[in-house]
């Protein structure tokens, strides 16, 4: 393989994996104010990467020379660029002697400021789901169309909430320092829904050709381990939604076969499920449990346990606690998951009444669940909402799951 070749796969991995750190290490030192100017200089970093390595070769630690370059850039910019010299040259001199004496790309450095970013993101002055949208966004390297699948939203509406919500983070003066309790306390909410639905769009993946992305969930949990090393984000939320991603996780090198289309839960080879990732969640599961608090986390992390116990009667306990789901945060999709569980409890057909309650016609979760339900009732109804599910899905590996079982329920 060429160096040219070795480069072009080597820097979109790397893009994945260290953009949102790198902005975030910027902008500790640089402040919220100029987020534009330190995505700007990561981007520009990651440009000169290609150029330089396809010539030159990959350098032996091609991580550590990104961060010397965006180092570098981020000083050049400062000194040289007209804005800092006529317009914030004596509000941020100092954060720049304090960015030239200690700027470090140490893993512990890089997690501090991450961990500080998320907060200053996800601020007060926005909407929840602006804060959420944002942090997708600036941390997670979400695109605007990944952003509006997972609110079920269209892309110009979240292309208005992130220009507002940049307006708003540009103006405010937080600083990617130390976090303080309050702090914390006002936006522990809305950074546990972002890592949330970071890790959901890795698991089961909207926009891309792989129904998984393992790289998304490994982002979400390690970013949620950051939080659990952190006294005061070690919360029982925190370690409940990290248990919930370890069992979630643990399933996931079974959960598609060797041309990448998924495979239903019942036809899982459970050899191939990662125990140790179980038993770490179980460890945060027990943790998450240690107060009397029950959050979404807990109950989603209670049925995900069930799931990897497989005990018999299993489809009872997680029917009740998606009944409880249900009662204390209502979404459709809940809604779905439960009427999965039902079906299992009180069969198919009892189920189908349930599901068309829900009446979510133009999601792609909807038709194929009732496809499934009507598959030993109403071959032909099976087959005509998994034809409808094939049109609405954007995901290519679920679009192979649905046309084998269309073709698997005409030859009935």
């Amino acid at each position: 393989m060429t160096t040219a070749n070795r480069t072009n796969e080597l820097i979109p991995h790397l893009f994945r994996q260290e953009y949102a750190k790198m902005t975030a290490l910027l902008c500790r030192h640089f402040g919220l104010k100029h987020i534009e100017i330190a995505e700007d200089i990561a981007s520009d970093t990651f440009l000169k990467a290609s150029e330089n390595w396809a010539v030159h070769g990959i350098p032996e630690n091609p991580s550590a020379w990104l961060y010397t370059v965006a180092k570098n850039k981020a000083k050049d910019y400062f000194k040289h660029q007209a804005v800092f010299e006529k317009q914030v040259r004596a509000e941020i001199k100092p954060v720049l002697a304090e960015a030239e004496k200690e700027f470090e790309y140490s893993s512990q450095h890089i997690a501090d400021s991450q961990l500080a970013m998320i907060f200053a993101v996800c601020n007060p002055m926005n909407s929840t789901e602006a804060q959420i949208c944002l942090a997708l966004q600036i941390l997670c390297g979400f695109s605007v169309e990944e952003i509006a699948n997972a609110f079920l939203a269209k892309p110009e509406t979240i292309k208005k909430r992130l220009l507002r919500a940049r307006i708003n983070l540009r103006n405010d003066h937080f600083q990617i320092k130390s976090l303080r309790s309050e702090e914390i306390e006002s936006r522990q909410d809305a950074v546990l829904k972002t890592l949330y639905l970071l890790f959901n769009e890795g698991y089961f993946s909207k926009t891309e050709d792989q129904i998984i992305r393992k790289d998304l969930c490994s982002e979400a949990i390690r970013l949620a381990l950051v939080l659990t090393a952190y006294p005061l984000t070690n919360t029982s939320q925190a370690n409940a939604l990290l248990a919930l991603m370890c069992f979630q996780s643990s399933r996931l090198e079974a959960r598609a076969d060797q041309q990448g289309a998924a495979v239903l839960f019942e036809e899982q080879d459970k050899s191939r499920w990662d125990q140790e990732l179980i038993d770490k969640g179980n460890y945060f599961l027990v943790h998450a449990c240690s107060g009397q608090e029950i959050s979404r986390y807990h109950l989603e992390a209670s049925i995900a346990y069930w799931h990897a116990a497989g005990a018999e009667n299993k489809w009872e306990h997680i029917l009740q606690l998606y009944n409880q789901l249900i009662l204390l945060e209502y979404s459709p999709i809940t809604a779905l998951n439960r009427t999965f569980a039902y079906a299992r409890v009180y069969g198919k057909a009892k189920a189908i009444t349930e599901a068309e309650k829900i009446d979510l016609k133009e999601h792609n979760q909807y038709h194929s669940l009732l496809g499934y339900l009507y598959a030993d009732i109403d071959t032909a109804k099976a087959i005509g909402h998994y034809q409808q599910a094939i049109k609405l899905t954007k995901s290519k590996a679920e679009r192979q799951t649905l046309v084998r079982e269309v073709e698997r329920l005409s030859k009935k």
